[in-house]
């Protein structure tokens, strides 16, 4: 049986609400006529179980979640995360293997399909790694399995009143990281201590939030990844990570948070950039183009319209500027950075209150700047409400 975390704990509260979760799917797989569905990807793993553990295929041990219509859920990880995977989840029942021993994940996965009708098992198709698809179709003959990411996908396009305030939580820590880059920026500073700045506050943010509502939390306040960060004319290759590169006078620095501000394991979108000294006029009118074009599209967003037409009024803004269309205006997000629906052209989603994205301003000028701003937006009964709202104005430091 599961250790109970510790009654007064915040993570212990949330558990009904996996456990929520996971009713919910198996009402919809029963309507689907499907028996079991194999959960792999490790954000709706979490979404249902509540549980992330550290290792995974590149470690030869991946985690798996079965999720039976019926009522019976089996998670399926590796034993030396055992006590970790007791404290944190509310499902009983727990198939952990060690390597070497037996057929390892393969034992348990067989446990928890035993007397399934082949063809009623479902997927995520486009996340499962390979050597599990393989076992599937050689002992179960699924070549065609269902996919069940639709279902999924569909279940987290509305956050919950609790997501909503973890995500402003989120954009907190994201604000705290902002401001700290913004004040290490200076002649001479390398990039990557900028980014450390970033980190450094970011961690301390989410240990306050976190400290304050469960001080025996399992959920680690540290900020990590990779955050792209880049300054120049290196502002134009988007997604460049810190490099030794000392900032000079009159350079952009552009931070990207998107990869690296993961708070209680959901995703955030946030963007901001600044001038060191100076900024030159056509620097200037780039990057207000992108500010532009990000308040086109929030004035845009509210509950009924088109997700598509988010992206347009955006994109009306760089074309009337002169400059050629840019990458998609937004993303859903959550627990994943990349969720459904999308402010692109072809997504025809009406949007709705409770969604949450990342909304962007974007201009790239190859070889001489691109310019950035992005924030977390939640969608309102009769608007949005911006979860990073921070100045976002031209800024010269």
């Amino acid at each position: 049986m599961p250790v109970t975390p510790h009654p007064m704990s915040t993570e212990a509260a949330m558990l009904p609400l996996f456990r929520g979760r996971t009713a919910e799917l198996q009402r919809r797989l029963a309507d689907d006529d499907i028996d079991v569905l194999i959960v792999t990807n490790v954000d709706s793993i979490y979404y249902f179980s509540a549980y992330w553990g550290d290792l995974g295929l590149e470690f030869g041990r991946p985690t798996l979640l079965a999720i039976a219509s019926d009522g019976a859920v089996t998670l399926i990880t590796p034993g030396s995360e055992s006590l970790m995977a007791e404290a944190m989840t509310w499902v009983d029942d727990l198939g952990f293997y060690s390597d070497g021993v037996g057929e390892e994940w393969r034992d348990p996965l067989r446990t928890a399909l035993r007397g399934v009708d082949n063809k009623r098992i479902a997927i995520e198709r486009n996340d499962i790694p390979a050597v599990i698809s393989d076992f599937l179709r050689h002992e179960y003959g699924l070549n065609e399995p269902v996919d069940a990411t639709p279902i999924i996908a569909s279940m987290r396009v509305i956050k919950t009143a609790d997501e909503l305030n973890m995500i402003r939580q989120a954009g907190q820590v994201a604000i705290a990281m902002g401001i700290a880059g913004r004040d290490a920026m200076a002649v001479g500073v390398p990039e990557y201590e900028i980014s450390l700045a970033c980190v450094v506050a970011g961690t301390r943010k989410a240990a306050e939030i976190i400290a304050a509502e469960d001080p025996d939390a399992l959920m680690s306040p540290m900020i990590h990844n990779l955050q792209a960060l880049n300054s120049g004319h290196f502002t134009s290759y988007t997604h460049l990570h810190p490099r030794v590169k000392e900032i000079a006078h009159g350079d952009p620095i552009y931070m990207c948070f998107c990869s690296i501000c993961h708070f209680k394991q959901l995703k955030i979108g946030y963007d901001r950039q600044y001038f060191v000294g100076s900024v030159d006029d056509e620097t200037a009118r780039t990057y207000n183009t992108a500010i532009e074009a990000q308040a086109a599209a929030f004035r845009e967003m509210r509950p009924g319209v088109a997700a598509e037409d988010v992206h347009k009024a955006a994109d009306d803004v760089y074309r009337s500027n002169g400059f050629a269309p840019s990458y998609r205006t937004g993303r859903a997000l959550g627990y994943s950075s990349l969720e459904l629906p999308e402010l692109k052209y072809g997504d025809r989603t009406p949007l709705q209150a409770g969604m949450v994205f990342a909304v962007d301003g974007g201009v790239t000028v190859p070889h001489v700047f691109g310019a950035r701003v992005g924030d977390t937006v939640i969608v309102t009964d009769d608007g949005i409400e911006i979860a990073t709202e921070y100045p976002r104005d031209l800024q010269v430091v």
